[in-house]
Order: structure tokens, then C-alpha cells, then sequence
């Protein structure tokens, strides 16, 4: 019942603006340890930090949930990110309709860590199919997983491994070392939920909006290794094979431009409403997800 109650505070509320959520504190964690100079290279110093940040997420959130039933079922409402991903993704779509280019750059670049100012219309298009479909896994299927893995503490952890492999996972000179174990350990976290997501939500999702699930899976056997991260490209290519896109391409990373492979087939041109698809798959996932979970929960318990 706690965890119904937070997965449908989730889907009304999302993330408002200003709440104390968890990730925000853990942000700033990560900001302080990181500001800590100690005897050691950057990769231990990461090391340390990742630890850290992980036992103190840890032990917070049981100590946290244990004062009452009610605060156990905030933090749960923070575990999901479905309402949030959708809101955004609605945003851009909407602004995208009525044919508010510079608006929905704006909107856009806060979701992606590209460049948006020059984008155009396609390149917005699949930038937002892009972050959704790759944040089905990170948002809403791989929390849910390490929910039923083991409980509220080890979501919150996986939720504070996502924080710093994506504010100190970077593979530039600054966080090359400092990130290196944060990164990796997001990559082995995310691992099997990513595939989950690939090879059966998303395609079990996609027949409900009417789409071909064969395709989908098709397009995940055959492009899921198109991505400089092991996992993303699953969820990518299972939207874009079910939609008939193509996505990756030239993209811009602070000034400079880079080639992602592609992922997808190049059936159509992309339109604004793969974004509406998108995002009523990410709804859909996350539905079939829960009830999954709810279901072996029940026959476990």
C-alpha cells in the first residue's frame, strides 16, 4: 500500500519546484566532499567519494523512513521520476506545436547536456526522444528494480549513484579520475534494469500506443551498442525502432561537435508528435513496470 500511495503522488505531483527533494541534497554532498582536498590522486579521491556518499544515502533513508510511515512514503515518492520526464517532454511538444522554436530550445536545455541555442526543429525533436527514452531506465525502470532488489535504501542508493556519475561522470580532464568508479559503478547498476527496459517493457509499452513491438526489439538487438555508454542505446532503440526514427548524429557538446552513432532506421522524417509517442510510452512503461513489481511483491510476500 506505501508504495502505491508513492508511485500515485508520483504521477499527480511529479517533482515540484522548490520541494526538499532527496537528489538535491545529495547534489550538494557531492559538491562538499568534492571541495575536500585529501593526500590521495583522483581516482581514490572519487573512490572515497562514491562511498560516502553512498553509505551516508544509505543509512540517511533508513533513519529517515523509520521516524514514520508517512516520511517512508515521501522518500518512496521521490524514488520516481515518471510524472517529471513526462512534464518535460509535454512541454517541448506543445511548444514545438505552436511553432515556438526558441522557447522550446530553452525548455530543452534544461534535460540535456548539449548545446541547444542553434538546433532546429529536428534536432530538438530527437534530442527530447533521446532523453526520454533513455531516462525510461534511469527514472522509473531501474529504481523500481533495486526498490524490489532491496528496498527504499538500495532505490535511494541507486539514485545517488545517477547523481554523481551525471555530476561527476564526465570523461573530461576535470572528472576523468574523480569520476572514473562513480561512472563505472552506474554502468554495472544499470545493467540489467537497462536491459529490461530494451528487450521487454518498452516493446510490451509500444503495442498499447499501436506500434510494432518486433520492430522495436529488432532495432535493440541491432543498435543497442550504438552509444558510448553500455546501457543507454537500449531504451533509444527500442523507441526509435517502434516509431520508425532515427536518432543520434551530429550533436554539440559545449562548443564542440561530435558524431553519435546512429541509432534506428531512417523511415520517416521526425515529427513533434514522436515526442507525444514518447512520452505515452514512458507512461505506459512505468504502469507495466509497477504493476510487475506489485504483482511479484504480492506473491512474495
Amino acid at each position: 500500500m506505501k508504495l502505491i500511495i508513492a508511485y500515485l503522488l508520483d504521477c499527480i505531483f511529479g517533482d515540484p519546484q522548490n520541494f526538499p527533494h532527496p537528489v538535491r541534497f545529495i547534489g550538494r554532498l557531492i559538491n562538499a566532499l568534492e571541495k575536500i582536498k585529501i593526500p590521495f590522486n583522483a581516482k581514490i579521491r572519487g573512490f572515497f567519494i562514491l562511498l560516502l556518499v553512498c553509505a551516508i544515502t544509505y543509512w540517511v533513508t533508513l533513519a529517515i523512513a523509520s521516524i514514520h510511515v508517512i516520511f517512508e512514503i515521501i522518500l518512496l515518492y521521490t524514488v520516481f521520476a515518471t510524472k517529471s520526464l513526462a512534464t518535460e517532454g509535454s512541454i517541448i511538444f506543445n511548444l514545438l506545436k505552436k511553432g515556438e522554436l526558441e522557447k522550446a530550445r530553452n525548455a530543452l536545455r534544461f534535460i540535456v547536456s548539449r548545446d541547444t541555442e542553434t538546433l532546429n526543429q529536428n534536432e530538438v525533436i530527437r534530442a527530447t526522444v533521446e532523453t526520454i527514452s533513455e531516462n525510461i531506465n534511469d527514472g522509473i525502470i531501474a529504481p523500481l528494480f533495486f526498490l524490489l532488489l532491496g528496498g527504499l535504501p538500495l532505490a535511494m542508493v541507486f539514485k545517488a549513484v545517477s547523481t554523481l556519475d551525471s555530476m561527476i561522470g564526465y570523461k573530461n580532464e576535470k572528472y576523468h579520475d574523480l569520476g572514473y568508479f562513480s561512472a563505472k559503478t552506474d554502468d554495472i547498476l544499470n545493467y540489467i534494469p537497462a536491459r529490461l527496459t530494451g528487450f521487454v517493457i518498452i516493446p510490451l509499452a509500444v503495442i498499447v500506443i499501436g506500434k510494432n513491438p518486433l520492430r522495436s526489439l529488432q532495432a535493440v538487438i541491432k543498435f543497442r551498442h550504438n552509444h558510448e555508454s553500455p546501457n543507454s542505446a537500449h531504451g533509444e532503440a527500442a523507441v526509435a525502432g517502434a516509431l520508425g526514427i532515427r536518432l543520434g548524429g551530429l550533436t554539440i557538446y559545449d562548443g564542440k561537435i561530435e558524431q553519435k552513432p546512429y541509432i534506428g532506421w531512417n523511415k520517416k522524417e521526425l515529427h513533434f508528435y514522436d515526442i507525444q509517442n514518447t512520452v505515452h510510452i514512458s507512461w505506459i512503461s512505468s504502469l507495466i513496470a509497477f504493476c510487475i513489481v506489485i504483482g511479484i511483491l504480492m506473491v512474495v510476500t
